[in-house]
């Protein structure tokens, strides 16, 4: 797979986990390397494309730092695939992957090319919507944001389209890559996926955190309201 750019995002303060992201991939004739991940714990305020007053308005809560560092992070690999110009199959560092994986990466650079970004794990189970049959899969429009960044492929035109939309981070790296109203990409998705997240605990999120309700939701939705009528560049468009 000359023609295709592989990196895992990882930290530098987590050695176990780079250890097993290693293993994984060695399973594989996938040549890649670590991106080093921006560590949340240790960005200095403020952070110039983070505004927490308006992000609380219009998200509802605040970010968490290791979300903040996500984010960055992804957008460090975007820009890598850009500079380099070839598809990139970008991880988190808590992956493992299925038996037909390797044939999957080598059908969408080869035989099936008519995507920007591919999404080859996710969190949420999810209907969706048949684009093309490929061998032994399916490559689908899911019909809910099926959330999760740990395994996904991009080609470089859509990673500066990424880069671009994302000027100010205002929401998680995994519900961002879904908001099509932002950048104007579709993120398809192989089904089966052919990757997972493993049972590490995140370094990211809180996973407690409480969903929005109530007159806390109705407030979200009439300050996205007025950002949309008021904004040039809204962060929640339709």
């Amino acid at each position: 797979m000359r023609n295709l750019q592989t990196l895992v995002i990882s930290m530098l303060r987590s050695p176990d986990r780079r250890q097993r992201a290693a293993e994984e991939l060695a399973k594989t004739n996938i040549e890649w390397q670590f991106l080093d991940a921006v560590d949340g714990k240790l960005l200095t305020h403020p952070i110039p494309e983070y505004l927490p007053e308006k992000v609380k308005k219009l998200l509802g809560f605040e970010l968490m730092p290791g979300e903040i560092g996500a984010f960055l992070s992804h957008k460090k690999a975007w820009q890598t695939c850009v500079d380099q110009n070839k598809p990139t199959l970008i991880f988190e560092d808590d992956f493992i992957l299925f038996s037909q994986f390797e044939k999957t990466i080598d059908y969408l650079l080869n035989d099936f090319q008519d995507w920007n970004l591919v999404r080859l794990q996710a969190l949420e189970d999810s209907s969706y919507k048949v684009i093309h049959h490929g061998r032994d899969m399916v490559i689908a429009e899911n019909e809910i944001d099926a959330l999760g960044c740990t395994a996904y492929l991009v080609k470089p035109d859509a990673a500066q389209k990424l880069i671009n939309g994302a000027h100010y981070i205002y929401e998680p790296i995994d519900h961002y890559i879904e908001h099509k109203g932002v950048h104007g990409l579709s993120f398809l998705a192989v089904r089966p996926y052919p990757s997972d997240i493993s049972q590490s605990p995140t370094t990211v999120y809180r996973p407690d955190r409480a969903s929005i309700r109530g007159w806390r939701k109705a407030k979200r939705s009439i300050n996205r309201w007025l950002d949309r009528a008021f904004s040039k560049h809204p962060w929640f468009p339709k």
